[in-house]
């Protein structure tokens, strides 16, 4: 694999797994503070362009595909960009508490970059796997893309989620049940997770994935995240990577969920984050240690099975 630290926040290039193969010369890094502040919440174009100019200039030495890691789920948008350089047909695995998903606005946003990423012709599907939240409280009322749940090019399987409540027609898809007014979830904390990644397999439509991963959708006793959490495990995580890469080809991945505080230098990107965020969390940097360590078993988990 190809380690990239894209450091926007100064939130993982300082921990330990990554720090140490950043100095061995076994990761990038690649200096991106000057754009976190127009790429936070929602992306400019400048700053979309010039990011993608320096990973194109930065260093790619090594083979496999790229693995990027890069700070706070607040540029989780970044997905959609860096799927920008994908060749061939791929699918979208999508781990996170949260679908992002929503289609208004329609910017590069850590809302709505699912929707970005299915305007890309190479991107076939997106497979969202963990969330918990409360997006999925009647979510026609926070501009859902529930048609493109409906057409099978969002397959969204929450860990533990009530019934939605919806006013239209849905049917039947893979992720859920249309029963009356109300969208019944497959609850993949009802199930058995293997017998869940046996059945996701011959759902994916192309033989090449790329895995995003979002930390948040784990729990607060294996992740601190600037976002409300999940309940998926670290440990369900790193069985579901490794039974994706045993059955598809992964091209590329990218990791957030670390947490880093907000600085914006506008009040649109402030006002969005005060309204979207939990209340404001000040962690100790005993309690960030945990994200080092989870990033340390991803990191492992990937060097043991990507190419």
């Amino acid at each position: 694999m190809r380690l990239k630290v894209i450091d926007l926040d100064g939130s993982v290039a300082g921990q330990e797994p990554l720090r140490r193969r950043i100095d061995a010369g076994e990761a990038a890094r690649i200096d991106a503070a000057d754009l976190a502040a127009r790429l936070r919440i929602v992306a400019s174009r400048d700053a979309s362009a010039r990011l993608l100019r320096r990973l194109a200039e930065g260093p790619d030495e090594g083979a496999g595909p790229p693995v990027h890691f890069y700070g706070s789920g607040d540029f989780h948008h970044l997905t959609a960009l860096l799927l920008r350089g994908v060749a061939e047909p791929v699918t979208v695995v999508h781990f996170d508490n949260h679908p992002d998903w929503v289609r208004f606005p329609a910017t590069v946003n850590c809302g709505a970059w699912v929707n970005r990423a299915l305007e890309l012709p190479q991107v076939r599907k997106v497979v969202t796997i963990g969330p918990c939240s409360g997006d999925l409280v009647r979510p026609e009322w926070q501009f859902a893309n529930l048609r493109a749940v409906e057409a099978e090019r969002i397959a969204l399987f929450p860990w533990r989620h009530a019934p939605s409540r919806v006013w239209g027609r849905y049917g039947r898809a893979s992720s859920f049940r249309q029963e009356g007014s109300h969208l019944h979830w497959r609850n993949l904390a009802e199930e058995d997770w293997a017998g869940f990644l046996d059945d996701l397999l011959p759902a994916i439509p192309t033989d090449a994935v790329w895995l995003t991963i979002d930390k948040d959708v784990l729990g607060r006793g294996e992740a601190v995240t600037n976002w409300d959490q999940g309940e998926l495990s670290l440990a369900h995580l790193l069985a579901a990577i490794e039974r994706l890469a045993a059955g598809r080809r992964i091209l590329g991945v990218d990791v957030c969920g670390d947490w880093s505080e907000p600085r914006f230098s506008d009040p649109f990107r402030a006002t969005l984050a005060y309204f979207d965020h939990p209340p404001l969390l000040r962690p100790s940097q005993a309690e960030l240690a945990v994200n080092a360590r989870a990033n340390a078993a991803l990191i492992d988990c990937f060097a043991r099975v990507l190419p």
